[in-house]
């Protein structure tokens, strides 16, 4: 997985029914936050059949991570959205990203996801002018600094 050592925490929380999840939040964040057109807040979403705990088989984990890399590597070549937040347990991972259109993180979406195999993704957006989401995400950092 391309994340960037220093700009990503990573801290495990529990699903309502107690399965473990890990969240990732990134952390250099604030160019995006400061611009009020990045106000859009999109949910990924990838659902699995997990393993007892809740966590993707290998072959999963490595095609969920060779998808966010793609996404990853697209959206710092064409800053049109970024990824704030991965979640993964309780069988699904969500990848979190703020952008400045629904329309435009679309197409995006489906010019990197081509290459791929049909993939079990739903998609859910709100508008979040104030990144209330993400400090929520970010509540659940633990700093091992």
């Amino acid at each position: 997985m391309e994340i960037e050592i220093g700009t990503w925490w990573t801290a495990p929380t529990e699903s309502e029914d107690g399965h473990l999840i890990l969240v990732s939040g990134r952390k250099d964040i604030e160019k995006f936050r400061t611009n009020p057109r990045f106000s859009i807040r999109v949910e990924v979403t990838w659902k699995y059949d997990g393993d007892d705990k809740g966590m993707p088989d290998k072959e999963t984990s490595t095609m969920m991570e060779e998808v966010q890399d793609a996404l990853q590597k697209e959206f710092k070549k064409d800053p049109v959205a970024v990824l704030t937040g991965v979640f993964t347990g309780d069988n699904q991972r969500d990848w979190i990203f703020y952008t400045l259109s629904t329309h435009i993180f679309g197409r995006k979406l489906n010019e990197v996801l081509a290459p791929f195999p049909l993939l079990p993704l739903t998609i859910y957006t709100e508008n979040d002018p104030s990144w209330e989401e993400y400090d929520e995400m970010a509540e659940t950092e633990i700093n091992i600094d």
